[in-house]
């Protein structure tokens, strides 16, 4: 049996390169970074185990989660925790015990020139690399041989991602002897940007600003709070804010996204956690009221249970009513942009600064000077 998989079933999380034993399949990047898989006809054996592993199917796996989730609003106690994070500080409050138990932490970290890549962590300094949203499709490779030298040395080990992301690796690990000790969270996912257009971005921005970046933040809540969805970048001698606008138009996610199988209630974690977008409305309100920030819980599996009952004591919580979070993307896939196609086919031909132009003169354009008007003084202050 061979792979077989066209850009509208492929998720991109190099399992089926990992698992190949004869290394026939190598991950190759498209004109917008996405990674897709190429067989390497002399290698392979057509063993068939890429198409077994594979999890990005309506098929998947779940006959460990409970017979729906148990659903909480909640917040870090510790109001330094929250500021950090990009919501309530879930992951924080969730790493922590796993970190405080001797074990490692795999999330979306940052490889060179803030590459979004998946990175291992052992400590509360390398993890907090991995908080906050990263608009951008991880880099999985090299990950699952880790994640397996870690629990053959029977370490606690903490994977959190994409529900794709967190599908692969339980699907990989699912015979694994020491499964017990995986421990997975994944998120409430809108779909994925290409990297490419990522590392065009950031090279507009340094060459625009005339310095170099030394931080950004995908959504930074210093200005107006948790509800805003501003981006700011931080250079050698300077500071700018700009708006995710090709983000939130989903006109340059991946083709699987509007096909993700995982849009529903059926977790490919123990844990699931995202903002808690509408808690206005739900039992947990007084948990959003500040601003700062509130997570959503989703409790999927017996082991999520325990592992949340490990970690309450640190968040303030409420548990709500399934019927009070289910926010779009636990309901139904990302629409694509109608001029996803003409954007892709643009890019790949005229470049980042053209599509820039053609698809973000209305949004990106306007959105930035609105912005840098309100936030002029703060800039100033930055730059001095």
């Amino acid at each position: 049996m061979r792979i077989d998989k066209h850009k509208n079933d492929c998720c991109g999380c190099t399992l089926c390169s990992e698992i190949c034993p004869k290394d026939a399949i190598r991950m190759k990047p498209d004109v917008m970074g996405f990674l897709y898989p190429e067989v390497d006809d002399s290698r392979c054996i057509d063993c068939g185990l890429c198409a077994k592993y594979c999890a990005f199917t309506p098929t998947y796996k779940t006959e460990k989660n409970l017979p729906q989730p148990i659903a909480y609003g909640g917040k870090h106690k510790d109001p330094a925790n929250i500021a950090k994070s990009q919501s309530g500080a879930a992951f924080v409050a969730l790493s922590d015990y796993i970190l405080s138990s001797g074990g490692v932490v795999y999330g979306a970290g940052y490889g060179e020139h803030f590459r979004v890549v998946h990175k291992r962590a052992t400590n509360e300094s390398g993890r907090d690399e991995f908080r906050g949203s990263k608009y951008v499709q991880s880099d999985m490779t090299g990950v699952y041989a880790s994640i397996r030298e870690d629990l053959d040395n029977e370490r606690i080990v903490m994977f959190t991602g994409t529900p794709c992301q967190t599908a692969a690796v339980s699907s990989c690990f699912a015979r694994h002897k020491l499964r017990q000790n995986l421990y997975l969270m994944d998120i409430v996912c809108h779909g994925v940007p290409g990297p490419y257009m990522w590392e065009a971005y950031l090279q507009f921005l340094e060459k625009k600003q005339g310095e170099k970046l030394t931080k950004v933040n995908f959504r930074d809540k210093g200005y107006k709070g948790w509800h805003s969805h501003v981006e700011s970048f931080t250079f050698a001698h300077s500071h700018t804010y700009t708006y995710t606008y090709l983000f939130y138009s989903h006109i340059n996610l991946r083709y699987s996204c509007a096909n993700c199988p995982y849009t529903n209630l059926r977790r490919t974690s123990d844990v699931t956690v995202a903002d808690f977008w509408g808690i206005e409305k739900s039992q947990a309100a007084h948990l959003g009221e500040d601003n700062k920030g509130c997570s959503l819980f989703l409790l999927n599996t017996p082991k999520g249970v325990e592992w949340f009952g490990k970690i309450k004591e640190n968040l303030l919580c409420q548990e709500v009513r399934l019927d009070e979070c289910m926010q779009p993307q636990l309901m139904h896939p990302a629409e694509l942009h109608k001029k996803r196609d003409q954007f892709e086919a643009d890019y790949a031909k005229y470049g980042f600064a053209y599509v820039r132009r053609k698809y973000g003169n209305v949004g990106i354009n306007r959105i930035e000077n609105a912005i840098k008007k309100i936030l002029r003084p703060v800039i100033k202050k930055y730059k001095r």
